[in-house]
């Protein structure tokens, strides 16, 4: 881990970043990069890439609250509609043409071997679409909903997020100003489908 600390500030130090993060490191992983950093004087990790979705909370709601009042943390989140699975489109089935009918990828088909994943996946795209409801009240579609809820979470400096064409594009920016529409009330109503708030959780608002 010292060696990983002494690299990247040699990357600062030589004028060719400004400051560096990690991707899908553990709490432990960060909070120990920081130890050497203080050790050293050297500059830490400011920011963590984890996936991040209302599927799958546990490390950005429960594992790294500490960090982020420690030493500031900031997230850039991958994955805000879990492979597609809270945009809605697995509702009616596996489209041929979608992420989770290509069972040659590797971490698809990696999936799909794992005792239960049809029972697992059904699970979770029958959660997704209990959001649907709310989402059609609001007035937006279901996916700019799940990437809302992702950037309403004061950790969440931005999100990676993808696109197959120019309407979820701006579907997607759609997001920025539909955080206004998720109000307390509507975060519970959210909350009361996923039934999945980790035990100990930062206030999301």
């Amino acid at each position: 881990m010292e060696e990983t600390v002494r690299a990247f500030n040699h990357v600062i130090n030589e004028g060719k970043a400004l400051y560096w993060g990690t991707s899908e490191w553990s709490a432990d992983e960060i909070a120990q990069a920081w130890r050497y950093a203080d050790k050293l004087n050297l500059i830490g990790p400011v920011m963590e890439q984890p996936a991040y979705n209302a599927l799958d909370r546990k490390k950005v709601e429960l594992d790294f609250v500490h960090l982020y009042r420690e030493v500031g943390l900031g997230l850039t989140v991958f994955s805000p509609m879990r492979q597609g699975i809270l945009s809605g489109k697995y509702k009616n089935g596996i489209p041929d043409d979608s992420r989770f009918a290509q069972k040659d990828v590797g971490f698809i088909g990696d999936y799909w071997k794992k005792e239960n994943a049809k029972a697992e996946f059904q699970a979770l795209v029958d959660k997704a679409n209990g959001l649907a409801p709310i989402a059609e009240r609001l007035g937006i579609k279901q996916s700019t909903l799940a990437l809302a809820w992702v950037l309403k979470n004061p950790n969440v400096s931005s999100a990676i997020i993808g696109a197959s064409s120019a309407e979820q594009v701006y579907e997607n920016i759609r997001a920025i100003s539909a955080q206004e529409k998720l109000t307390p009330e509507v975060l519970e109503e959210i909350e009361k489908v996923l039934q999945n708030k980790p035990a100990a959780i930062t206030p999301r608002f």
